[in-house]
């Protein structure tokens, strides 16, 4: 099963370019945090659940609570757990160079 076709099961969201999009965002986030060049096995499923999550934020970008009908939401950047493996996969820097296996 790709990619994609896990993010419509999990969303029931069936705009494929959309959901594209949103992996690829996500894909290039954890690239960028990790320090890494491609995504190896463990992060999948952190670039997969941030593309949930930028779905599900769509039309809130830029805040950080709300509240209506007596309900209150308050938006974090991402979850905890999603840094948490993250982090045991961010690549540190030796001499100024980054080396992955």
């Amino acid at each position: 099963m790709t990619e994609i076709e896990k993010l419509k099961r999990l969303t029931g969201e069936r705009d494929e370019v959309l959901l594209q999009i949103l992996l690829d965002d996500a894909e290039q986030f954890v690239l960028s945090y990790t320090g890494r060049t491609r995504i190896v096995t463990g992060l999948e499923k952190a670039v997969r659940d941030l593309a949930v999550i930028a779905l599900n934020r769509m039309g809130t970008e830029g805040e950080s609570g709300r509240s209506e009908g007596g309900e209150s939401y308050s938006f974090d950047a991402a979850p905890p757990q999603i840094y948490d493996v993250l982090n045991r996969y961010r690549l540190a820097k030796v001499g100024g160079k980054r080396f992955e296996a």
